[in-house]
């Protein structure tokens, strides 16, 4: 059986936790790129082509909302799926970032074990698809 590599951008402000939660998905074999703007998202996007995007909503320049209508308007990146980790915590914030097309929301502060099944949950999911 063949093991797909996943390739995973973690896109937040905070260093503390981009570092966290890279030292955890790098553990258990996924591929981790990092951008700490909004901007710098988008170019690594177009770079890796990431199969997941953890987003932080709350960013200086372009935010959360705004990289994920990039991906999900793009016929080249709208299979990326998408969690939004945020400390955003309110219905409004949620709703609009499924409407956005997000694939989870997750609200800081989280359990970084929780997040890794989520995230092999939703791999999970996709791989069932493409069987």
């Amino acid at each position: 059986m063949m093991s797909i590599a996943r390739k995973v951008l973690i896109v937040d402000d905070d260093p503390a936790i981009v570092m966290s939660v890279e030292f955890l998905l790098r553990k258990v074999g996924y591929e981790v790129f990092i951008a700490l703007s909004g901007t710098e998202a988008i170019v690594k996007i177009k770079q890796h082509e990431p199969e997941l995007i953890l987003l932080d909503i709350m960013m200086p320049d372009v935010n959360g909302y705004e990289v994920c209508d990039f991906v999900k308007q793009s016929e080249v990146y709208k299979h990326i799926k998408v969690i939004f980790i945020s400390a955003k915590s309110k219905d409004e914030d949620i709703k609009l970032a499924y409407s956005k097309g997000a694939d989870l929301f997750i609200i800081k502060p989280f359990s970084t074990r929780r997040l890794i099944e989520k995230i092999t949950a939703l791999n999970k999911e996709d791989y069932k698809t493409i069987k």
